[in-house]
């Protein structure tokens, strides 16, 4: 089981602390009585994607010991416009560059997205996936 706090800071702002020791402001923005102190926590749920995806890649990638020389993930995310407004496609594009053969890439994107990834998983939105590596052509994942 995971735990975490969240404290009401005043206004719309809470501050929340992870388990792991760190802290994240989240706020509203000014035009819903927020005062922009913090991130959105649509937002922090669109980073926690990237994050875990990104874990995941770099971590099945350095077992076939391939090297990444970088790695930029872009996502997009299409929310619904009625309430609970929840994310309906989320669109991840993953730019590595390195000595990386494309079946390696594809395989941890496929693990990833599939089976590893416990954030992406636990969102109901329909996840699409493309990439490049070395700024060759973006390709869709199938």
């Amino acid at each position: 089981m995971l735990k975490i706090s969240t404290t009401w800071t005043g206004g719309m702002a809470f501050l929340g602390k992870t388990p792991s020791g760190h802290e994240l402001k989240m706020d509203a923005a000014e035009q819903v009585g927020g005062n922009n102190t913090g991130a959105r926590p649509t937002e922090l749920l669109l980073q926690a994607v990237a994050g875990c995806t990104g874990i995941d890649i770099v971590s099945i990638l350095s077992k076939m010991r391939l090297e990444i020389v970088s790695f930029e993930m872009e996502l997009n995310g299409t929310r619904a416009e009625d309430y609970p407004q929840r994310f309906t496609d989320v669109h991840i594009h993953y730019s590595l560059e390195g000595d990386l053969p494309e079946a390696k890439v594809v395989r941890a994107i496929q693990l990833s997205k599939d089976k590893y990834c416990s954030v992406s998983n636990s969102i109901n939105a329909n996840i699409t996936v493309s990439y490049s590596i070395n700024d060759n052509e973006r390709k869709q994942l199938s």
